[in-house]
């Protein structure tokens, strides 16, 4: 049963399907599941106890699996997209046999200043809006934390994870040890993986849904299927949106589908999901564009609908980063291209793979370096004041003496020296 979140008020009961946290058991595999048996994050953030039977039922949901299937499937899924990225290399490689390094060189070095802002202006955009993300789900559980944190949070999950793969899975560890810090439990983190993934799927059904409605000779070409089936098709996913809002508005029961739990949050975050969910899209597609030169550029809307196209495609092979797999799948939708074109269009798409996967990564990497450093400098000075503290009471065991009194605040008078005090003439 797949949910990010509870009713509120609800109470947690054994047996009760709301238990179901995450749509599989080994959703976050590194964290610690002790954190999760004790409680659970309702909507409001606050922890709800739990009684033996419901304990019994988290603990059943978060470990059902055996590590032995879930080390195997995590290596079947790299090799899932180690294979996809083979594939996509030569598929790739006949397509661009025209378009030599050279080419695709110069076509680099001639992307004028002004659009090379205009592209780091949309990666900031992009990581914008996915700070917005984990920022509706903080507000979803009741931790408002503050931006900066969020964003530095924010920044270095996706960094890692869009170029590892498997974004939910390798987001929730760094999550958990950042948010953790601050708080929040190994359940609450849970939800606000789930929350955040579910806020990037909306996006992409969203932009998916108009793209259908404006773009459908983009799909029919690549599915071939008629336009009209497109259209309509893109007609069915933006009903689905709309009903989420509707749900969320009228405040509906939980959504439950073969095995799938949707709890409408309340409508501000929903209508927040929506803004920030198309945005991430939005900012990462204009990398592509500002980067492509002005000849052989189909507009922003085409560039707009073959890239949500093209990563959700290199999401779904499970190769790092999508590699190979997006490039292919960009270069089999765009306009026919001649092989000056195709060199271009290559050259943002190295841009758009410098800004928004590697010099992020880059970035990333520092900031869990100093991250981790801090918190092992932390705990090094917290172990030696509690080895200070433990052999000071054992030396006073030893020496038979009475620990020494603490201080006595500074408002505080012995009585001995009150007593001998004069009373103030003034009646004070």
């Amino acid at each position: 049963m797949q949910s990010y979140g509870m009713e509120p008020g609800q109470t947690p009961r054994r047996g009760a399907a709301t238990m179901k946290l995450w749509s599989t058991p080994d959703l976050m595999p590194d964290l610690p599941s002790g954190h999760s048996k004790a409680s659970v994050a309702s909507p409001k953030g606050a922890a709800m106890p739990l009684d033996d039977g419901a304990r019994d039922e988290v603990e059943m949901d978060l470990g059902a699996q055996p590590m032995p299937k879930k080390a195997w499937l995590e290596y079947a899924w790299s090799a899932v997209g180690f294979v996809a990225v083979i594939i996509a290399g030569y598929m790739l490689y006949g397509l661009l046999a025209h378009t030599s390094p050279h080419d695709v060189s110069r076509a680099f070095t001639q992307i004028p200043l002004h659009r090379w802002i205009l592209a780091f202006g949309g990666t900031l955009l992009a990581y914008a809006a996915l700070a917005w993300y984990d920022r509706i789900a903080l507000l979803h559980l009741g931790k408002p934390l503050n931006w900066l944190f969020i964003s530095l949070t924010s920044f270095t999950t996706y960094a890692l994870s869009h170029n590892i793969g498997a974004s939910v899975f390798s987001g929730a560890a760094v999550r958990y040890r950042a948010y953790s810090t601050k708080g929040l439990t190994a359940a609450e983190v849970g939800v606000l993986v789930a929350l955040t993934a579910f806020t990037f799927t909306l996006g992409n059904v969203l932009l998916a849904g108009i793209v259908l409605i404006c773009e459908p000779g983009l799909v029919a070409r690549l599915l071939h299927v008629s336009e009209a089936l497109a259209r309509t098709v893109g007609g069915v996913t933006l009903a689905a949106v709309a009903l989420y809002v509707l749900g969320a508005w009228l405040e509906l029961p939980p959504l439950i589908i073969r095995g799938f739990k949707l709890v409408y949050p309340r409508l501000p975050i929903a209508l927040r999901q929506l803004v920030a969910a198309p945005l991430e899209l939005i900012g990462a597609a204009a990398i592509i564009y500002f980067a492509m030169p002005s000849q052989g550029n189909p507009g922003f809307f085409v560039v707009l609908s073959v890239f949500i196209i093209a990563f959700s495609a290199g999401l779904i092979s499970h190769a790092p980063g999508g590699l190979g797999v997006f490039e292919f799948s960009f270069f089999k939708l765009m306009p026919q291209l001649t092989d000056d074109q195709k060199a271009g269009v290559l050259a943002a798409l190295f841009v758009w793979r410098l800004l928004y996967l590697m010099i992020p990564l880059a970035l990333g990497i520092v900031v869990v370096m100093v991250f981790e450093k801090r918190r092992h400098a932390e705990t090094v000075r917290n172990l030696a004041a509690d080895g200070a503290a433990k052999n000071a009471a054992k030396n006073t065991a030893k020496s038979g003496a009475a620990p020494p009194r603490p201080p006595a605040p500074s408002n505080v008078v012995p009585l001995e020296r009150a007593a001998k005090r004069k009373p103030r003439q003034d009646g004070g």
